[in-house]
């Protein structure tokens, strides 16, 4: 079959740590493993860049000419749909047609649209995460609209969580519509054998990963090592090294946790390259995700891939990642006091993070295999271009 993945902000090619630019890159990877051949299309950023590169696995990355040759923010990214879903029509009408479409976030969605419908080739829309319906008209209203008319304008939706689920059906997505399909991790890169970066082995390592903003819970993290006297936390996330001394989210937890008095037990890292990121969750004695909202969070499963056990906050996909008391343990979310008594309480029981890291080994191994998951989105494309039969109804979420 042949798959096209709309990927507009986020180029399988980039070297970073994004979760969505990593999911783009593995499940096309995974789906070419399995005879599929594909096709990921891409907002031209730079100057100079190849109109088609093929990757290791043997997908292709097409530049699209949309907007200027340079990084937009994604506020500014929209005005510029409607020329990459003009050049994907004209391009699939004069050459390489796809059986399939396959769009990643809202913006790709809305390019994916426009130019398939006037084709009649399927499209599968994957949001990764949708617009705060609570924020004000100027910020996020209108994104929930577009959502909303995807949702409904779209074959297929897929989500990755229960969470993610519910907050669809309540922006209006038909319930009929959605699919679950969790992200997989590479199982192959992410283990527990191999380099980890370098520590103090007199002080436990607990680890954090993500992009530095409020609901990430960077913030309750800080707050809870006051109740974990003697560990160190890593955040590795955010801008490269060499920019965070002027990043604003990186100097707000700078001085959280110089008010917590903990400012010497807290290391803001940076962004790193993703070939790079196996070695620092090996380097950790537990990982702590502490998200107040979430759909799915890839850090801890990646972690769970390398064997190692997780705090997490009981919100979004983490819910259904750790199963709490088997791979982890879960607490209420911004609760610092909460999620402190649980990594203190892990950080001092060596017999039970051995026991949890076992456990979120064999769980990521067998249930979040790309293999498993590039199966069952080809199951998804079988069943809306006809070519499989329909997808029972204990496939589609249940909110």
């Amino acid at each position: 079959m042949r798959i096209a993945m709309i990927s507009e902000q986020f180029s399988p090619l980039t070297d970073g740590g994004g979760a969505q630019l990593r999911h783009v890159a593995d499940l096309s990877a995974a789906l070419a493993g399995s005879e599929h051949e594909v096709r990921v299309y891409t907002r031209r950023d730079r100057a100079g860049l190849d109109d088609v590169v093929t990757m290791a696995s043997g997908v292709r990355v097409v530049h699209v000419t949309a907007g200027p040759a340079e990084p937009l923010p994604p506020d500014l990214l929209l005005e510029h749909m409607g020329d990459f879903a003009r050049w994907l029509r004209e391009t699939w009408t004069d050459g390489w047609r796809p059986d399939v479409v396959h769009a990643h976030f809202w913006t790709s969605g809305l390019a994916a649209v426009t130019a398939a419908r006037h084709l009649g080739i399927p499209v599968v829309q994957s949001f990764h995460e949708l617009a705060d319906i609570t924020a004000k008209p100027d910020s996020g209203a209108s994104r929930s609209g577009y959502e909303r008319a995807l949702g409904r304008a779209v074959d297929r939706v897929v989500a990755q969580s229960q969470d993610e689920v519910q907050g669809l059906v309540r922006i209006g997505v038909p319930r009929a519509r959605l699919t679950i399909v969790p992200a997989g991790v590479d199982s192959e890169r992410f283990t527990p054998d191999g380099p980890a970066a370098d520590r103090d082995p007199a002080r436990p390592r607990i680890l954090s990963v993500g992009r530095l903003v409020e609901h990430k819970g960077l913030g309750d993290v800080i707050q809870a090592m006051r109740y974990v006297p003697g560990a160190e936390c890593v955040v590795v996330g955010g801008p490269p090294p060499e920019q965070l001394a002027g990043d604003p989210g990186a100097e707000s937890l700078r001085a959280l946790a110089e008010r917590y008095q903990v400012a010497d037990r807290v290391r803001l890292i940076g962004g790193v390259p993703a070939k790079d990121m196996p070695a620092w969750y090996r380097s950790a004695d537990l990982l702590v995700a502490a998200p107040w909202q979430e759909h799915f969070e890839l850090s801890p499963l990646e972690a769970m891939a390398c064997g190692v056990p997780v705090v997490g906050t009981a919100v979004g996909g983490l819910t259904e990642t750790v199963v709490d008391g088997l791979t982890g343990d879960l607490v209420p979310a911004r609760d610092p006091r909460a999620l402190g008594g649980a990594l203190r309480r892990l950080i001092n029981d060596k017999v039970r993070r051995f026991a949890y890291a076992t456990a979120a080994l064999d769980r990521a191994r067998q249930a979040y295999s790309w293999k498993r998951v590039a199966a069952q989105v080809g199951s998804v494309y079988a069943t809306v271009t006809g070519r499989g039969k329909p997808i029972e109804e204990e496939a589609v979420a249940q909110a």
